[in-house]
């Protein structure tokens, strides 16, 4: 892993996966997450000759806080990216949390960005017409009502899951996740991926839960863009049997991200959605540059 100086003065923790010289993709993780990347992911973006950058957000892993911060904020740290890897162009996905990260880098950026992907993504908070917590499992509504109170309100209760995940297997994020997992997920969670699922819980949240809090706050609080504004190629893709991150959430987004090629499956979760399909959606994206 790298560790780059942000104009800020923060540290950011970034890792590379594929060839030098390939096009760039930037990967966003989820809530909570880190700069662990998924093997499958690699392989398929390595397949296609693209250059994985994954990264963790800040307060996350070895990335310093950036306390307050919107989602728009991460425009300016890919800008870092980008100029320290010395490239121009780039293209940017986002899974779960990562999602609004990635539409933010995709409208704030639109003379670097060439596509952007969505991956079982939040919506915004304040979105006209969508019930943001309608069809939630009861974790993310307790977790979410707690993030509307505000940090005070919200940090506890991480602390008392990041006691369960700090060190997790996938027995572990099984127990702790319960609520969330329709059984289509709860089958992503075994040997190979499962392991690499606890091992990202463990980086991310091994310096305490700020990112994650930080993310949470961010997420019900106005994003700092404006989506109506997107002008880049943006896929959307969604499952109907997402606990996390319910169907209308992408429902939403296919319909208000303008030019936006809506792919919602049928029986799909919020992990299995980013699994089967991961060729796809690289290929859609790699189109792109």
């Amino acid at each position: 892993m790298t560790s780059i100086s942000l104009p800020d003065g923060r540290a950011l923790d970034l890792r590379i996966n594929g060839p030098e010289g390939g096009p760039v993709l930037v990967f966003h993780h989820g809530t909570p997450g880190s700069v662990l990347p998924r093997r499958m992911m690699v392989d398929q973006a390595v397949e296609r000759g693209i250059r994985l950058v994954t990264y963790s957000r800040a307060g996350y892993g070895d990335s310093d806080r950036q306390e307050g911060r919107k989602v728009a904020d991460i425009a300016a740290d890919v800008t870092a990216i980008l100029d320290h890897l010395g490239v121009e162009k780039a293209m940017t996905a986002g899974w779960s949390g990562g999602g609004p990260h990635a539409l933010a880098t995709g409208a704030l950026l639109p003379d670097r960005i060439t596509g952007v992907l969505s991956i079982a993504g939040v919506a915004p908070y304040d979105a006209e017409g969508l019930d943001f917590l309608g069809g939630m499992g009861e974790g993310n509504i307790e977790e979410f009502g707690a993030a509307l109170k505000g940090e005070g309100e919200l940090r506890p209760l991480l602390d008392g899951m990041r006691q369960e995940l700090k060190n997790a297997t996938p027995e572990a994020i099984l127990a702790e996740l319960d609520t969330l997992l329709p059984d289509v997920d709860r089958e992503q969670i075994t040997d190979e991926a499962g392991e690499e699922m606890a091992a990202n819980f463990r980086e991310a949240l091994k310096n305490g839960v700020d990112g994650w809090a930080d993310d949470d706050l961010a997420f019900t609080l106005p994003w700092g863009f404006d989506l109506a504004a997107m002008r880049v190629p943006t896929f959307v893709w969604q499952g109907s049997a997402d606990l996390m991150v319910p169907f209308a959430h992408g429902q939403w987004l296919a319909a208000n991200v303008p030019g936006a090629t809506a792919h919602l499956l049928e029986g799909e979760g919020h992990l299995s959605v980013g699994v089967g399909a991961m060729p796809t959606m690289l290929d859609e994206l790699r189109s792109t540059y």
